[in-house]
């Protein structure tokens, strides 16, 4: 080792006046960090030293030649003894230009070959290479500027100026790592007869590869795509296969085609960079700190312990374009990698696009139909990505629900996944469903205005920049819960105990595949329910926007949410849903803090109110949870019109509409599941004093309709309601019309149409009820069910049960609002109603015995298509009339 001034002596005699200039005046900006402390105890004493880095630049000459200077090393500026070389250094990679210029790589192989030239003839002579990695801004902490994480160490070669203002900024967090010496006459020796051309270019991958790990091992791994990948997804078999026939289909040279399909590969790939997602997560920080008054995440615990090992892909609702954001903001917060996110090409707009492909974005078109070579392109790049184990996050409802239910699963990512997985099984999915629940959207008022019918707006920079006055508003808490995981190795073991096979063949698409996919889309949607948050919002909506004028006394209010929440916490929907703390006066404070409600004074007691527009975008947060109040609704739906019922009837009937509820809000039981939860529920209503159990638990009777017990009810059953009235618009428009009349698509338009018509009769402050949507997932459900289905003309045609379930409505549907139904509905010869149902136990006079009423309902049981006996009419007002 030398002496420490004799060699900085040296160094400094030997390097230029300029360069020893530029050292002193960087000294200042620069605290250098060595790796390991003490590296001049890697060298073989005697052998010369050659210093090797990764990049070449000027300051990165400066920090090795001051690194070395102190810890005693020989300088990299000195002639390399027994060489023509004027210094002890090379780089691996140079750069031309000098502010903005790009970057240029060019072989190493001259200097290589230079040093393996320098030992021939000499067999005892050697020269021991030090790689040398110099790292400015390695990660800096929470607590610096979001300026120096953008000029952080990252994976790209910077330019000079960028150089520069890393050093200024980053300089004084600076690692200098040295790698253990190679001796460049042991390798030469291995190599035996090896032409020293070959043999520099070897040692040039060698190295490559060793800078590239120790990178790794420092800032993390490259996730550049732009630079990884792109060259990967052009050389797959597939899309070579693609390129070719597109060539020949389009009749244009083979590499016009290759061009497009790289001009696809662009425009979908992501362009991660590490210093951008720290700069966002400093930007973003404050951006929350102004929008929401707290960001929590529950059970991420659990979810983390379940990543290891699998290739995580991240399936949280879409309810705002927030998500995306919010999601891989807390995961980056919490230390966990942020995953790769499928963005609609319509959020590629200038300026914000590159930022969000940068954080990790890639982006895909609505639809890929046409282009064949679109499609194969963007498979294979979630293929790559899957086979890299580059964690992954889409959407699988397409879209942003603009009515705050889940939407119906669309399955094209999920099916790619599959598929991918399927062609290199290497490392097993783990999805990772998350439920995202807001106190307020930034995109409330549109949603309302799209399910109004206006046309949605078109996503721009104008927009945008139109958009930032939902700054100056508060929105609010904001809930990140981690749902059950599934893995797709379990799914793929129950469809096909030989699933494993179809990896053989790339394009297979065995029978079973469309079967896995559908069902991992429903667990998936299942599992975010199940994971849902209830606010302080959802608590108020659920209450107040069940009363006709959206108006309650204050001390309805507090017993309705005091009743909501003993319901959700003595029979918890699953152990993954959370509940606000607060106490019933709480929440309607925060209510009023939020603005969602308004207090009315008055000298019998105050009211609280919420009107006009604000109910509209109130529904949204109703609907978050209307899932998790199901067969509580369900329930006491059964005595909206009716004072008495058999437990049995309020099962039976559960389970002929149970199909529906479930497609709709994907519920996670099955039919004996789901009676179950009934019973349950119904224990509690007795336990509550909201129902009364005669004959031994089989009769159930509510109070009177100015009872307090019954005026609870009735506010959770209007939760549920407008669903069943929806379902009857359907049956009864296809009854009025007769079959072979309408097409499905005739019938979803003439249901909204009617729909429409009834919410502007009834002033009706939900627009989803007439959302094409759900009108299609209910006709597509009767189909499944095979209630109805599709004749050789393609109009649809029904099995009896169809009128049977039209008789069934009006246990639960009052008869004006059937009657309203059928009047608007169009179609058909009147406003003739189907035949009574079967007597039940559902409609009794008030002096029966318990033991009559149980003998009633067996015989109910046999007896089909009766009509209802008079004294349900007489003695019981509230039982609907024929």
């Amino acid at each position: 080792m030398l002496n420490m001034s004799t060699a900085e002596s040296s160094a400094r005699s030997r390097a230029p006046w300029w360069f020893n200039l530029a050292g002193q005046l960087l000294e200042p900006w620069v605290r250098i960090r060595r790796d390991p402390a003490e590296p001049a105890t890697l060298l073989q004493p005697g052998a010369p030293v050659c210093y090797v880095i990764e990049r070449d630049g000027f300051s990165d000459a400066l920090i090795l030649e001051r690194a070395c200077r102190e810890a005693g090393l020989p300088s990299p500026m000195q002639p390399l003894s027994g060489t023509r070389r004027k210094r002890s250094v090379f780089a691996l990679a140079r750069r031309d230009g000098w502010l903005f210029g790009r970057n240029r790589k060019r072989t190493p192989n001259e200097p290589l070959g230079q040093l393996v030239r320098s030992l021939e003839g000499d067999p005892e002579r050697d020269i021991q290479i030090v790689p040398v990695s110099i790292y400015v801004g390695r990660a800096p902490n929470r607590e610096s500027g979001w300026f120096s994480v953008l000029f952080s160490e990252n994976w790209v070669m910077v330019g000079r100026f960028r150089r520069m203002l890393a050093m200024l900024l980053n300089g004084r967090d600076t690692v200098v790592h040295f790698s253990a010496p190679v001796s460049l006459r042991t390798v030469l020796n291995e190599a035996g007869d090896i032409r020293p051309e070959r043999f520099a270019r070897k040692i040039a991958r060698v190295l490559r590869t060793h800078f590239r790990r120790i990178r790794a091992a420092v800032i993390g791994p490259d996730l550049s795509h732009r630079r990884t990948m792109v060259d990967a997804v052009l050389n797959a078999e597939p899309v070579r296969d693609a390129i070719a026939a597109t060539a020949a289909k389009e009749n244009i040279s083979h590499a016009k085609a290759w061009r497009k399909a790289q001009g696809l590969v662009m425009e979908i790939a992501a362009d991660y960079s590490h210093p951008v997602v720290r700069s966002v997560s400093f930007l973003l920080s404050n951006f929350w700190n102004k929008l929401y008054d707290g960001i929590a995440m529950h059970h991420f615990d659990k979810a983390r312990a379940a990543a290891p090992g699998h290739e995580v892909v991240y399936v949280p609702c879409h309810r705002s374009h927030a998500d995306y954001l919010l999601l891989s903001y807390q995961l980056h917060q919490a230390g966990v990698v942020v995953p790769h996110i499928a963005a609609g090409v319509n959020l590629n707009l200038p300026g914000i696009g590159p930022i969000l492909r940068r954080g990790g974005a890639f982006f895909l078109r609505r639809s890929f139909k046409g282009n064949a070579l679109y499609s194969v392109v963007f498979n294979e790049y979630l293929a790559q990505l899957i086979d890299r184990g580059v964690p992954i996050e889409y959407f699988i409802e397409g879209g942003r629900s603009r009515t705050g239910r889940l939407l119906a699963p669309r399955a094209g990512m999920l099916a790619m996944t599959v598929r991918a997985f399927l062609r290199a099984p290497r490392r097993p999915v783990l999805f990772q469903p998350v439920y995202i629940g807001y106190e307020k959207l930034m995109e409330g008022k549109s949603y309302a205005g799209e399910l109004s019918g206006k046309p949605k707006e078109k996503e721009s920079l104008i927009g945008l920049l139109r958009g930032l006055k939902v700054l100056r508003q508060r929105y609010g808490h904001v809930a990140l819960n981690f749902g059950e995981p599934i893995e797709l190795n379990p799914l793929l073991d129950a469809a096909s105990a030989d699933w494993r096979a179809a990896t053989t063949d790339p394009d297979a698409k065995p029978e079973w595949l469309g079967r896995v996919v559908d069902d991992l889309a429903d667990k998936i949607q299942i599992n975010i329910n199940r994971a849902a948050d209830v606010n302080p919002i959802n608590l108020i909506a659920l209450a107040l926007l069940a009363t006709p004028k959206h108006a309650m006394a204050e001390n309805d209010l507090l017993a309705q949410i005091e009743l909501m929440k003993a319901l959700l916490e003595e029979l918890p929907y699953s152990d993954r849903m959370t509940l606000t703390p607060m106490d019933p006066a709480s929440v309607i404070a925060y209510g009023e803090q939020m603005g969602w409600i308004r207090r009315v004074r008055h000298p019998l007691g105050d009211v609280l109110v919420t009107e006009g527009e604000q109910a509209v975008l109130l529904s949204y947060f109703r609907n978050n949870v209307l899932h998790l109040t199901a067969t509580a609704a369900w329930v006491a739906c059964c005595f909206l019109n009716n004072r008495r019922m058999s437990r049995a009837s309020v099962l039976r009937l559960g389970k002929i509409i149970y199909p529906f509820i479930q497609g709709e809000l994907f519920l996670p039981w099955d039919a004996d599941g789901f009676c179950a939860q009934l019973q349950a529920t119904i224990d509690f209503f007795v336990r509550r004093g909201l129902l009364e159990s005669n004959g031994e638990g089989r009769l159930l009777e509510r109070g009177p309709g100015q009872d307090d017990a019954a005026y609870q009810l009735k506010v959770i059953a209007r939760s549920l309601i407008q669903a069943f009235e929806r379902y009857y618009i359907t049956i009864a428009a296809l009854v009025k019309n007769g079959p072979h009349t309408l097409t499905a698509a005739e019938l979803e338009n003439a249901c909204t149409l009617t729909a429409q018509r009834l919410a502007l009769l009834n002033e009706l402050s939900a627009p989803e009820f007439f959302d094409k949507a759900l009108f299609r997932g209910f006709i597509q459900k009767l189909r499944e069910s095979r209630i109805v289905w599709t004749d050789e003309a393609g109009k649809l045609d029904y099995d009896t049960a169809l009128e049977v379930m039209v008789r069934d409505a009006r246990v639960i549907l009052a008869r004006e609002v059937r009657h309203s139904i059928l009047k608007i509905t169009p179609g058909g010869d009147g406003e003739k109603e189907a035949p009574a149902p079967a007597p039940e136990a559902d409609h009794l006079p008030a002096d029966v015995s318990s033991e009559a009423l149980h003998e009633r309902h067996v015989r109910a049981e046999h007896e089909a298509h009766a009509h209802h006996t008079a004294a349900a009419e007489s003695k019981d007002s509230e039982t609907p009339g024929p």
